[in-house]
């Protein structure tokens, strides 16, 4: 089980009314200390699946007090061990059928790595060498190498979270980054393409080529994979080589093969990738809808329900158009 320590900061009067709503829940700790400087500070042991239930309580009934905050803090590991009763664990199911970390959590790992600054670029950069020279050498060792950096992970998963969200800014963002990952990367694949001799017959160069059905299913897989890692809290780099395993490798075959003048061949990487990065998207937004993943206001629902509907249609769409490619390109 995974657990957070919950601070909240406010006045001594406000910390005084929260705690007994606290205590109300089903958590696992409750202290309360007044500060030097006039506060007050609650703090709450909690499972992190319980944590988002608790801070939208919290926030709904005292975000207006002066003084007021709260700070989420990852416990990795607590001495006796909480110990729960049956009936709070069947509790615990009925309140939360999907488990994840919080809304306020995720989105602070989802949008630290879209952020676009050289750091990013240098990520794009190394892992485009990386994949170019084992596709070249036909070395898979070193294509998965590239992939563990996924650096295009994030800005693919924080754009499906800004589309459930309706978060206009950090779509954007998440845009400019996945923008510039391409670009970059394209870049440094055509310049190694027109340098080293890329052998068109290469097992690995050519199936990145091809193009089928089933690839749908692959990036489908990979981008649900992405957004579960991210609303379970756990270490991005362990999916992150499979959501690379359907953008890096046909984005970087795209940019050798036309360095090296094969632009017919090039056509179905671009093809692959492009219906790659459209499935990620699409799974990615169906994943957390699922997940329940929502804004905490009604009226920011309202206005992240009329954009995840806008995204849904719009990649729905370009999906369907690239399915008929597809079967008209394998004919």
């Amino acid at each position: 089980m995974t657990y957070r320590m919950l601070e909240l900061t406010a006045s001594p009067e406000t910390v005084q009314k929260a705690r007994p709503i606290v205590e109300e829940k089903n958590v696992m700790g409750v202290w309360s200390d007044n500060l030097e400087d006039g506060c007050a500070i609650l703090r709450v042991l909690v499972d992190a699946d319980k944590t988002e239930a608790l801070t939208d309580t919290l926030t709904g009934k005292f975000a207006d007090e002066e003084g007021f905050r709260i700070m989420l803090f990852t416990v990795q590991a607590t001495l006796p061990q909480p110990e729960i009763e049956e009936e709070d664990e069947q509790a615990e199911e009925e309140e939360s059928l999907v488990g994840r970390i919080s809304r306020e959590e995720l989105y602070a790992d989802v949008t630290s790595g879209s952020e676009l600054n050289w750091v990013y670029v240098a990520m794009v950069v190394l892992s485009t060498l990386v994949a170019g020279v084992g596709l070249v050498r036909g070395d898979v060792a070193v294509i998965i190498g590239a992939m563990v950096i996924a650096p295009l992970l994030g800005p693919n998963v924080s754009m499906a979270l800004a589309a459930t969200l309706g978060d206009v800014e950090l779509g954007w963002r998440s845009l400019k980054a996945n923008g510039a990952g391409v670009v970059s990367a394209l870049a440094v694949a055509f310049i190694m393409g027109f340098i080293l001799h890329v052998d068109p017959e290469s097992q690995q160069i050519y199936n990145r080529t091809i193009v089928s059905l089933g690839d749908i299913t692959i990036a489908m897989a990979a981008g649900s994979a992405g957004v579960l890692a991210f609303t379970r809290g756990v270490p991005a780099t362990i999916v992150g080589v499979m959501v690379a395993v359907a953008l890096l490798p046909p984005l970087v075959n795209v940019g050798l093969l036309y360095g090296s003048g094969y632009n017919t061949l090039a056509v179905g990487s671009i093809i692959l990738t492009l219906t790659n990065f459209i499935c990620i998207n699409l799974a990615g937004i169906l994943t957390f809808l699922i997940q329940g993943v929502r804004p905490r206001t009604w009226w920011e629902a309202e206005n992240a329900k009329r954009a995840t509907k806008i995204a849904l249609g719009v990649w729905f769409g370009l999906l369907a158009i690239l399915a008929v490619i597809i079967w008209l390109w394998g004919k």
